[in-house]
Parts: C-alpha cells; sequence; structure tokens
C-alpha cells in the first residue's frame, strides 16, 4: 500500500536545468553552456579563513540567524548600497534558496497568489507551490523583459499576496528599469503586497545607472525581502551561503521559518563570509564582460535575436524562427552538435533557449563555433 505524500510536491518536475547537464555528461566531450555557476575558484583570501576557524575548533551551533560580527558586517555592506537594514534585520541562510524558502513560508497561507515575471528562475515556482499557495505568471516578453504596470495590475487579485523580482534577472540578464521599478512599487502599495527580491545578480551588472527595487523605494521598506547570496560574485556556489534582510516585524517571522529549516547556516564559514565581503569582484566581472561581447558578437552572426543583457552571465536567445520547441532544440544541439543550452520552457518562456557564459574561454569559444555550426543546419 502507498501511503499518501504532500499533493503540492506530486505537481512539481525536477530541476530542467539538472535534467539538461545530467543529458550532456551522457556525451563525451559535450560542452556545457547551461549551469550558471562561475567557472573561477573562491579566491584564496576566502578559502584561508575556514582552514583558520577549523584550526580554531570552530565546528559548534553558531546562533541561529549568524554570529552577531557577520550580521553587523553584512548592514554595513548593505548600507554601502544604501540599503538600510540594521544586524537585526538580517539573517545569514544556506544560499538564496533557502532564504526562499524560508521568506515564503513564513509569508505564505494556502490559497495565496504570487505574481512571478517570466522568464524566471524554477525554484520560484517550486517554492510557492509547497507552501500550497499559486503562482501567477506575468509574461514580460512582450515588454522586452521589463513589467508593463496595465498586465501587472491584471494579475492583482484579492488572493495575491507578494510579487518576486529578479534583477539582473536570471536566465535574461536583463536589468528591471526605473518604469518596470515604480509599476512594481505602484502596484505593492495600492494592492497591499510584499516584494521579494532576488538581488544574487546585483554585483554582476555591465552598465551605469543600475538601480535596486530597495534602493530606489526605501517608502514600501515595510513590505520589501532583499534576497542575496555568496555564491555568483565571489565564485562561492558550493558554500551554500545567502543571506536575507527585511523589517524586523517580517524578519522576526522568516526567523522562525529558518530556525525550523536548517537551524543556522555553517558555523565555520562565517568568519569567511565576512572576509568575502571584503573582496572586490571586478576582476572576475570583468572578464564576464569581455565574454558577453563575444557571445553578442557570435550571436549576430548566426542571425539570432536577443535583448542584450545589462548584467549577469546569461544570454536568452530567440530561437522561434526554426519552428522547434525550445526543448526540441536542446535536445538536438547536444545529440547532434554536443553542445548544452537550457531550454526557455525551464523559465516558463517557450522560444527561447538560455546560454550561460560563466565557462572557460576555451569552452566558450569552441561552444559558440558549434552552435554556429548547428544553426546553420536547421
Amino acid at each position: 500500500m502507498r501511503l499518501p505524500m504532500n499533493t503540492s510536491l506530486a505537481t512539481l518536475k525536477p530541476s530542467g536545468i539538472r535534467r539538461i547537464n545530467a543529458l550532456a555528461a551522457q556525451h563525451p566531450g559535450c560542452i556545457a553552456l547551461a549551469l550558471g555557476e562561475p567557472d573561477f575558484p573562491t579566491p584564496d583570501v576566502i578559502s584561508a579563513e575556514v582552514t583558520a576557524s577549523l584550526d580554531r575548533g570552530d565546528t559548534h551551533y553558531p546562533p541561529n540567524n549568524g554570529r552577531p560580527a557577520l550580521r553587523e558586517a553584512l548592514s554595513a555592506y548593505m548600507g554601502d548600497a544604501d540599503l538600510t537594514f540594521s544586524a537585526d534585520e538580517v539573517i545569514l541562510t544556506d544560499g538564496a534558496t533557502e532564504a526562499l524558502s524560508a521568506t515564503f513560508m513564513a509569508m505564505l497561507n494556502p490559497g495565496d497568489e504570487v505574481i512571478i515575471p517570466t522568464p524566471a528562475f524554477g525554484l520560484y515556482e517550486s517554492i510557492v507551490v509547497a507552501n500550497h499557495a499559486k503562482t501567477v505568471f506575468l509574461d514580460t516578453e512582450p515588454a522586452q523583459f521589463q513589467i508593463d504596470e496595465e498586465a501587472l495590475r491584471a494579475c492583482v487579485t484579492p488572493a495575491t499576496k507578494a510579487i518576486v523580482i529578479c534583477s539582473p534577472n536570471n536566465p535574461t540578464g536583463c536589468i528591471l528599469n526605473a518604469a518596470s521599478l515604480d509599476a512594481v512599487a505602484r502596484v505593492a502599495e495600492q494592492a497591499g503586497i510584499y516584494v521579494v527580491c532576488d538581488d544574487v545578480y546585483n554585483r554582476l551588472v555591465y552598465v551605469d545607472g543600475y538601480e535596486r527595487f530597495a534602493q530606489r523605494h526605501p517608502e514600501l521598506r515595510e513590505q520589501t525581502v532583499v534576497i542575496e547570496s555568496f555564491s555568483k560574485p565571489w565564485a562561492m556556489t558550493g558554500w551554500r551561503l545567502g543571506w536575507l534582510a527585511a523589517a524586523a516585524p517580517v524578519i522576526a517571522e522568516i526567523a522562525k521559518a529558518h530556525q525550523y529549516l536548517v537551524s543556522s547556516a555553517v558555523s565555520f564559514e562565517m568568519d569567511a563570509a565576512a572576509r568575502a565581503l571584503t573582496v572586490d569582484p571586478t576582476p572576475m566581472l570583468e572578464v564576464y564582460r569581455a565574454r558577453r561581447e563575444r557571445v553578442l558578437a557570435a550571436l549576430d552572426a548566426m542571425g539570432l535575436d536577443v535583448v542584450e543583457p545589462a548584467g549577469a552571465f546569461y544570454t536568452f536567445p530567440s530561437i522561434k524562427k526554426f519552428g522547434l520547441t525550445s526543448e526540441d532544440f536542446c535536445i538536438k544541439a547536444i545529440k547532434e552538435a554536443n553542445i548544452a543550452l537550457v531550454p526557455g520552457d525551464c523559465f516558463g518562456t517557450e522560444g527561447h533557449v538560455r546560454l550561460s557564459y560563466c565557462v572557460s574561454d576555451k569552452n566558450l569559444d569552441e561552444g559558440l563555433r558549434r552552435l554556429s555550426n548547428f544553426v546553420s543546419t536547421l
């Protein structure tokens, strides 16, 4: 006899990104431009702090929300970006994934709705659904991956609890402009909903004038949750470290969810996390910038339309003219050209593929050559 399980989880599928990478791994020599993981090692000065912590025997339970000194450092770091949160309004988390999980666990009741502008990282939908809430998708493709206020208002219902935004965006690399941020602010204020800001790519920006939602709209502080991560700027994906910040009444509830989900982040990584905040990621950013230029030039030569990314390390070119679904395109590319990309339908937007350029220059150049040859056969 099979006993019943959580029916919400039964509707969820395993990560499409991981599935594509697993398929690529079955083809020897396949170049994967699929995973959003920096190809750089974690800077030595950060890793050295873990060795020192272990040498001191720092292997016991830390405070649930992170050590006070680290939370003070995170508060000061955010303050340098004009985001005013006290140390008591910051929680160190097991990556941005757990930060999102704790936030939605604390925020959502069964039947609540969360607006997700698409294309979007599939994790948002999964966490919302796992918490017995509903997702409402806002298609941003007609607005060149910006947020149209009228379209956003059409998504709001009495059950709406929050909207989640990601800028720079995964998978497009696009940055929400002032008009988009203002549209979100007006709707959030009038509807009385939360704005969950997935800002994990905020240090990977290639243009001037970048502005984050919480910077531009501090008047909505009581309705805003800011989520950041050590993974992308400092090449620390395997460390599973992130943090979140929100006004005191909100953080108090999220802290409960965080405590019951994971208890705390890892004790002997906390000094390293504080050290990371002092490391300038610009050298890595400049490498990504050069790769972005090569990718855009290559896509243009292939005749693939793309909205130019202003941040992160992805492009999201259109493949509509080939008459293939994004899934079929990507499987065909693996089997015929030994090159792996991620289907756009993994992000809720068909007719596109995500190309990640956080790989070695050698693999990127060879991958683009293979993609060009593949496209020429379609």
